[in-house]
């Protein structure tokens, strides 16, 4: 099998060579990118398979380029940071982060966690060339591009307003995972460009209907539509990677 590409998002040169040396032993090729600008730019070329992206950087910090890379890209993203406060890993991960790894970190863990964060976007499509592409999601029969804002299931076209297309879009880069309605709120706003905002019932039903024009969209597109949104009771939602035929509707 062909190494799995690494782009090395870090500015401490010292830990970012002796990082890539140990990746490159567990059977990684990997690139270095020394600062935001740089790392944003060669993180759109579609050419790697995972990101891993420090918090501090020059010229662009590590949420910044998150949040860009976010809204034209699916490729997989672990951000690492000497800053393990609660709330810059909740911004890392409401601006669109698989995972956040506090530096210092084992190598060992680090490989575990790549790893895992790639299995997780095999699951959604993200590991093939075509899930790579800029703005684009696959989930199953599901297709979302983001840059033409296009819904299909099975090739069918799904007609969606923005906001229900960026609900889906942001169900989908956490595929087979449960997202509460206030997680899904703040990423939302995240993903929106704007501030974060105190959760309140009123969202908590907008939520509700939209994702329920959703799943009626997704159905008339096409029979395999149904089931693809799962709600899990008193929890939250959940878009369905694998087969969903007997799950709650």
């Amino acid at each position: 099998m062909e190494p799995r590409r690494v782009l090395l998002v870090e500015d401490d040169t010292r830990l970012a060579a002796h990082t890539a040396e140990y990746l490159q032993d567990h059977d990684f090729r990997v690139e270095i990118a020394a600062d935001g600008e740089l790392g944003l730019a060669r993180a759109l070329s579609g050419e790697h398979d995972v990101v891993l992206l420090d918090l501090m950087l020059p010229r662009l910090d590590g949420l910044a380029v998150c949040k860009a890379l976010r809204q034209r890209s699916a490729v997989p993203v672990l951000m690492l940071s000497a800053r393990s406060e609660e709330i810059d890993r909740i911004l890392g991960l409401e601006l669109g982060a698989d995972d956040y790894l506090a530096k210092p970190f084992s190598p060992r863990e680090l490989v575990a966690r790549i790893r895992a964060v790639l299995r997780r976007g095999l699951s959604a499509g993200a590991g093939n060339p075509a899930g790579n592409q800029p703005g684009i999601r696959r989930c199953g029969p599901l297709l979302i591009d983001r840059e033409r804002h296009r819904v299909s299931v099975e090739g069918e076209t799904c007609e969606l307003t923005a906001y229900q297309f960026d609900l889906l879009w942001l169900l989908a880069g956490a595929p087979d995972q449960v997202l509460a309605r206030e997680q899904i709120h703040q990423r939302l706003r995240a993903l929106r460009g704007e501030p974060a905002g105190e959760f309140d019932p009123a969202v908590d039903r907008s939520i509700d209907v939209h994702l329920s024009k959703v799943r009626a969209a997704l159905t008339a597109a096409h029979p395999a539509g149904a089931g693809l949104i799962r709600t899990l009771r008193g929890v939250g939602y959940m878009l369905v990677a694998a087969d969903t035929k007997g799950q709650e509707p």
